[in-house]
């Protein structure tokens, strides 16, 4: 089965022509499927729309939130309630093509956990959109070591096993391919058609790109350190330690042979101690982080790996029994 997850907010112009599409191509794939759109609390008449289209398609679920959430706690909701073994996320404002839905297809019954859309030939405005991605996916690809060109579309589709082994929080949908990958999922990238807004005027600029920076550190950070903070900050912790003490050792032998540390030495004794102390202080952290990730991960129940197939002898005779 296939679930379309799609978020929206003040997107009415785009919801007829959209569903038209969208329909279209789905009952050209010939596979069950149902579409879910997630109205993030659009003040114009969207939901409404919505509302009126369920009633003539069983095909169609709508979710309505409380409040602007924004996107990734949009995308989370529409995530749980899918029940399709094959998710496909993509934007209400018609910028994605549903035409593409079936390119994304081919590459997960090939053997691939996560098929992301590459817009290869961005249409969008260079300054504002083009070059601060460009930097952020180069970001990312370092951060991560997933070879994607293109983070931060919202077109992908996924395996559903996949994203239940993910969190989202913050604005970490567009990161999916990069969480995945600590799970070993296997991931490819899809160019996909690029359009021009055909209504209204997007909800991204310039302000969000602070946000993806302090998103690239934190990824980058989970991925390699989630299951071994004192790894991070143990290492820092004892070079700070480590360095303070020498020069604290430094000092006292030099006072030890009658030098005036406060008068000679007064700021390096500053510097040494502060040195000392911060490094003890991370070393904690690294400590108090170890406990964290132990504590999350029992009292989840969930385990540190991921287990892609299993195969027995028992197994077959099983299989071959029913």
């Amino acid at each position: 089965m296939l679930s379309i997850v799609i978020p929206i907010h003040n997107e009415e112009p785009a919801i007829l022509p959209l569903y038209d599409r969208l329909t279209a191509v789905l009952e050209s794939l010939r596979r069950p499927y149902e579409i879910i759109f997630v109205d993030d609390a659009s003040t114009d008449r969207s939901f409404d729309l919505l509302a009126n289209l369920v009633e003539t398609d069983g095909h169609l679920k709508v979710l309505r939130l409380r409040r602007n959430f924004g996107q990734t706690p949009a995308l989370a909701a529409g995530f749980d309630e899918a029940k399709g073994d094959i998710i496909v996320s993509l934007d209400g404002d018609l910028q994605h093509d549903p035409e593409d839905i079936p390119l994304l297809l081919e590459q997960i019954d090939a053997g691939y956990d996560i098929a992301s859309g590459w817009r290869k030939n961005r249409v969008d405005n260079a300054v504002t959109r083009k070059i601060p991605s460009r930097i952020a996916n180069w970001m990312m690809k370092r951060a991560s070591g997933v070879e994607l060109h293109d983070f931060g579309t919202t077109f992908k589709a996924y395996r559903a096993e996949i994203l239940k082994d993910i969190n989202l929080y913050g604005e970490l949908h567009r990161f999916i391919p990069a969480l995945a990958s600590f799970y070993g999922a296997r991931v490819i990238e899809v160019p996909i058609k690029n359009i021009e807004r055909p209504n209204g005027s997007s909800h991204y600029g310039l302000s969000r790109t602070f946000r993806v920076f302090f998103d690239i550190l934190t990824i980058g950070f989970l991925l390699r350190y989630l299951t071994r903070p004192m790894h991070f900050f143990g290492k820092w912790g004892l070079g700070g330690v480590a360095l303070g003490s020498a020069i604290l050792l430094m000092i006292l032998i030099k006072k030890i042979f009658g030098h005036d540390i406060i008068a000679e030495h007064g700021p390096l004794l500053i510097a040494g101690s502060l040195l000392w102390f911060a490094g003890f202080m991370l070393f904690c952290v690294g400590l108090i982080g170890e406990v964290l990730m132990r504590t999350y991960f029992e009292s989840q129940g969930r385990p540190i790996y991921a287990i892609r197939e299993s195969r027995s002898r028992r197994e077959q005779l099983v299989d071959g029994t029913r």
